[in-house]
């Protein structure tokens, strides 16, 4: 039987965590259940397995593991610089970059954001979430580059550290890399669907800024937030934050910063309408799954497009 190393939103679902890694099962999953999720595919967990057993690098990633003094931050940093090094350097199989770069033009767009999904991620015990890479506004002559440094953000300093202390060093923790027609949002953020800070279950929560969805995520702008009551859609609170910068996609691919004046950054992001048709979208969200979701989203020309939903870790 033919392994396969790819697949399409289409042909995955939320039961393959294991192949496609906590983000790519979850945009599988939705994409199947009719949220507007922008189309991509996954390079399987498969295809990271068979880059390290063709290249024999499973034996040296793990010495070089051994080294650590996890009491030494600058151990931990010089190890990781060390593997992902060893990443970078080793070939990637030549029948993987053809299929990777197939599905690529598939997709017929000119930029896609490459996301690290691990296999053992956002399980409510660990969540990978935060510790893995992306990579926003990658072109076809990054592409495969960006795939090897998906793989090799498995181990990222905060990566080795997180896995020594949730002690998952005996566990095997592959990572599928997800490929997605990139959304160049004017207005993107982060909702939860149930109030994360006060956990009441009859609100949820939505934070939106300007630009690209990277910077709030990272925590470089602080975003406006909407609480919004689930029962009737009715907005109870609005806190408006001034915007002083945006990230937005440059026309050769990666991203730049770019100033706002005082005028733009303090208005509301989005208005009512706005609020409640995204509501609406995460509400579909929570009852497809049937737990409190954090779900990343952007809007694009006034159309609301879903690219990352997972459980909510904190309650």
């Amino acid at each position: 039987m033919k392994i396969t190393f790819s697949l399409p939103f289409s042909k995955i679902s939320k039961k393959d965590v294991s192949l496609a890694g906590g983000k790519g099962a979850s945009l599988g999953e939705m994409a199947k259940a009719g949220i507007p999720v922008p189309p991509g595919f996954v390079v399987l967990a498969t295809a990271f397995n068979r880059f390290l057993q063709e290249t024999d690098l499973e034996q040296d990633i793990q010495a070089q593991l051994n080294k650590v003094n996890y009491h030494d931050v600058n151990s931990v940093d010089r190890y990781s610089n060390v593997i992902r090094a060893m990443i970078t350097k080793a070939k990637m199989p030549k029948d993987l970059q053809e299929e990777i770069v197939k599905e690529f033009k598939k997709l017929k767009v000119k930029y896609v954001a490459v996301r690290s999904s691990a296999t053992a991620e956002d399980s409510s015990s660990a969540s990978w979430a935060g510790e893995l890479e992306t990579y926003l506004n990658t072109t076809d002559k990054d592409l495969l580059k960006r795939v090897k440094d998906c793989w090799s953000s498995l181990f990222t300093p905060r990566a080795i550290f997180y896995r020594h202390e949730k002690k998952l060093h005996k566990v095997k923790v592959a990572v599928a890399v997800v490929v997605q027609a990139m959304v160049q949002s004017e207005i993107s953020g982060i909702a939860f669907t149930v109030h994360p800070v006060t956990k009441d279950k009859k609100q949820m929560i939505i934070e939106a800024g300007y630009g690209l969805g990277e910077s709030i995520v990272s925590g470089q702008i602080t975003p406006d937030a909407y609480v919004v009551s689930k029962k009737d859609l009715s907005l109870i609170d609005i806190n408006i934050a001034e915007q002083t910068k945006k990230l937005i996609g440059l026309p050769g691919g990666g991203n730049k910063w770019m100033g706002l004046n005082k005028k733009d950054g303090s208005k509301q992001k989005l208005t009512g309408k706005q609020i409640i048709e995204l509501s609406k979208i995460c509400l579909h969200i929570e009852k497809h799954y049937k737990f409190p979701c954090d779900i990343e989203w952007a809007l694009v020309k006034n159309k609301f497009y879903i690219t990352q939903s997972r459980p909510i870790t904190t309650l």
